[in-house]
């Protein structure tokens, strides 16, 4: 059974100004994700799902159903507020949902083989993607999962600091635990991160997660059982996040799963902020020129 592709485009890019999933980066209009599915169905994925809001599902199946029909099949599935399916009967009053591993088990329904979960607006490279269907097709159980490992000086952005999931791996070349570090950012040619008051350097190979991970159906009952006691201990807490880092450190600590991080040396690109569309849209050109993509992605 060929694994599937799962997209988090559920997000409302605040920082970004308007829906980055759907915006237009390739030269016919094509978006992030049209490059990532482009490269799993090269890799070998057999099924792409959508976690989206309810009220983008006429908007995705117009841009997507028919430049994906015959190439891919394709499902979609909601992140919403309802908490029932978790048994918690309380109204937890919230802005906005709970995050990507809540989002993650919004999708149990419709998968049921291995599949890898990335974010609708991250630009990963094919050698990602084919790593990762090589993982999930020979590796993978319901013990041992995967995370890509992108060098860190690879994922960084020139307009502004960003968050990223600082990855610190054993010996064997699996994931001991993950430290979110906020205001990362390149100071000359070093990569710095901001810790009370302090910059502190990081070597430029460091592995982070860009929240491409590679799992079996297993994980969406243990993410489901941690969710609902997260869930209620922050129910007066509206900020509050239920990540996929979350699940992962406290599944490793438990040592109910182990985590292969696989390393990539693929250059990854993304829009957190509205000036690195241009950027985005000059990698992709220089990778068409270089024959990477066609110029015309569907044909």
């Amino acid at each position: 059974m060929k694994p599937t592709l799962l997209i988090l485009a559920a997000g409302m890019a605040s920082r970004y100004g308007s829906m980055k999933q759907i915006d237009a980066f390739g030269p016919n209009g094509e978006t992030i994700i049209d490059y990532s599915i482009y490269d799993a169905i090269k890799a070998g994925f057999g099924k792409v799902v959508f976690i989206i809001r309810e009220e983008f599902f006429d908007h995705f199946k117009t841009i997507f159903e028919p430049k994906l029909k015959g190439k891919i099949k394709t499902a979609y599935v909601f992140q919403s507020f309802d908490l029932k399916p978790f048994g918690i009967e309380q109204t937890i009053e919230r802005l906005k949902p709970w995050g990507t591993a809540h989002a993650l088990v919004a999708a149990k329904d419709v998968i049921k083989e291995p599949f890898c979960i990335i974010n609708a607006d991250d630009f990963y490279g094919f050698e990602s993607y084919q790593k990762m269907y090589d993982f999930l097709c020979h590796e993978v159980d319901d013990t041992h999962f995967s995370l890509m490992g992108y060098q860190i000086s690879k994922t960084l952005s020139k307009h502004g600091s960003v968050t990223r999931g600082v990855c610190a791996v054993d010996p064997t070349g699996h994931l001991s635990n993950i430290d979110e570090r906020t205001n990362v950012y390149f100071k000359n040619r070093d990569v710095v991160y901001e810790e009370n008051g302090h910059q502190v350097v990081l070597d430029s190979h460091t592995s982070v997660s860009m929240n491409f991970w590679g799992f079996t159906p297993k994980v969406f009952d243990l993410a489901a059982t941690m969710f609902k006691t997260f869930a209620l201990d922050n129910a007066a807490n509206p900020k509050a996040e239920f990540f996929i880092p979350l699940v992962s450190d406290a599944l490793i600590k438990s040592k109910k799963a182990s985590f292969k991080v696989i390393p990539t040396q693929n250059q990854w690109f993304g829009v957190t902020y509205k000036e690195d569309k241009p950027i985005v849209q000059a990698n992709i050109n220089g990778l068409i020129e270089g024959g990477a993509y066609p110029q015309n992605l569907w044909g």
